[in-house]
């Protein structure tokens, strides 16, 4: 492309993202993606090659430029190196709510037992739940009006044609509460989650794999907007990460780098690291 050419590339993807920024002020929404799309506007001069490229690829694609951008801001919003260490917190604190989930119930549950075997031996009893629906009934009371009107008269029906030895105990309820938890394994519930987590060891590819996979979500053979066969270059990849990063000098990548991360994945050898 001319000079003229490649400041007019610039123009309209920076027209793009002054739009983002000032339909989410208008909304009062996406104050990340914001100021993502501020530190890019700023590093405009940067980012001329690769808004040349992107231009070029997706100018003849009705808001594929619009959509690409809007990939960028959410993924550096949602997906930053602190964000992805945050998500690999929570999912080492979901094994551990669920190891201690598994313990209590275990315990809850030999009680239970226990105090079936005081009501059948002791000569005492309590004044306490003894059937799985009516436990149900009775958490559901006040708390969800529909299971009152819609569920609470079936359930009622069903628990009066089959006697207690057909239902499980509370104990064996809990029981299972407790298998449930410890047979447990935190998996990632959206595909970016689980791009941005797979490595063993966090580094700022788990970035990249993010914003690949939000690429990928975003393609025409998914119903998206985004050209099947699209693809961005290393360096443009690298120079966007700078910027929407804004990553400290010493932090910096380039092509190279991306293009390393690519061959690493597709050969199978990305989860181990970065």
């Amino acid at each position: 492309m001319s000079p003229s050419q490649v400041e007019s590339a610039r123009q309209a993807c920076e027209r793009i993202l002054r739009a983002e920024q000032a339909y989410n002020i208008e909304h009062s929404i996406l104050p990340g993606e914001n100021a993502i799309a501020e530190r890019l506007l700023c590093r405009g001069l940067e980012l001329a090659d690769a808004y040349e490229e992107l231009q070029d690829e997706l100018h003849r694609h009705p808001n594929a430029l619009q959509a690409f951008l809007g990939i960028v801001l959410s993924t550096a919003s949602q997906w930053s190196p602190d964000k992805i260490a945050l998500a690999r917190t929570a999912r080492e604190d979901l094994a551990g709510v669920n190891r201690q989930i598994s313990a209590k119930a275990a315990e809850l549950a030999r009680l239970l037992g226990q105090r079936d075997t005081l009501h059948n031996t002791s000569g005492f009893c309590s004044s306490t739940h003894y059937h799985v629906v009516e436990v149900i009934e009775a958490a559901a009371r006040s708390r969800n009006p529909r299971f009152t009107v819609h569920v609470k008269d079936r359930l009622d029906d069903l628990r009066a044609q089959f006697d207690l030895k057909y239902w499980p105990t509370l104990s064996d309820f809990v029981s299972e509460l407790a298998t449930d938890a410890e047979a447990s394994d935190p998996q990632a519930s959206d595909p970016l989650t689980a791009a941005a987590t797979v490595s063993t060891r966090p580094s700022l590819a788990d970035f990249f794999r993010a914003l690949f996979t939000a690429i990928e979500e975003n393609s025409a053979h998914l119903h998206g907007q985004l050209p099947a066969q699209f693809k961005v270059s290393d360096g443009t990849c690298a120079a966007l990460a700078n910027c929407a990063l804004d990553l400290e000098p010493d932090d910096l990548v380039d092509g190279p780098y991306v293009k390393r991360l690519r061959q690493r994945d597709r050969s199978g050898s990305g989860s181990a690291g970065g």
